[in-house]
Formats: structure tokens, C-alpha cells, sequence
């Protein structure tokens, strides 16, 4: 089973959409990411404001920057 993420971001970001768009077709085959909007807390705002989207592993902690691919999202979570 996949580790849980955490995708930060915010409304209104292209970017965040479109890494939700990638992150699809892994979360219909079971993956688990619960959506962060960093503009909810000063302190996410101050520390992903300029590298949003990120996805987080719940698990280890681990960040993956954007740009990311499905193939790159598969790798990071082995």
C-alpha cells in the first residue's frame, strides 16, 4: 500500500492544478492525498509560498517539488 501524502497549495495556482491532474490516476489506484491550502496558515504561506505545489509523504516526511511527473511521484514514494 502507498504512503499517504499531503499536496500543498493553494487556489487559483495552475500549477497546483495541474500537479493534482498527475497525482489522478495513482490516487484511483489507492493512494491517499489529503489537499493543503498553505493560505489557511501564515507559517505554510511563508515556507511553500514559492514552491508550491509540493507533495509531502506523511510517513517520512520527505518533499517532492514541483515539477514532478507520475513517473517521478511513483519513484518518490517507493
Amino acid at each position: 500500500m502507498p504512503p499517504e501524502c499531503q499536496l500543498f497549495s493553494t487556489l487559483g495556482c495552475h500549477l497546483c492544478e495541474v500537479a493534482e491532474a498527475e497525482l489522478m490516476p495513482l490516487v484511483e489506484h489507492g493512494l491517499l492525498v489529503e489537499l493543503i491550502d498553505i493560505a489557511e496558515s501564515e507559517a505554510m504561506n511563508d515556507a511553500y509560498g514559492l514552491r508550491i505545489p509540493v507533495l509531502r509523504r506523511t510517513d517520512t516526511g520527505a518533499e517532492l517539488d514541483w515539477p514532478f511527473d507520475t513517473g517521478q511521484v511513483v519513484m518518490f514514494l517507493r
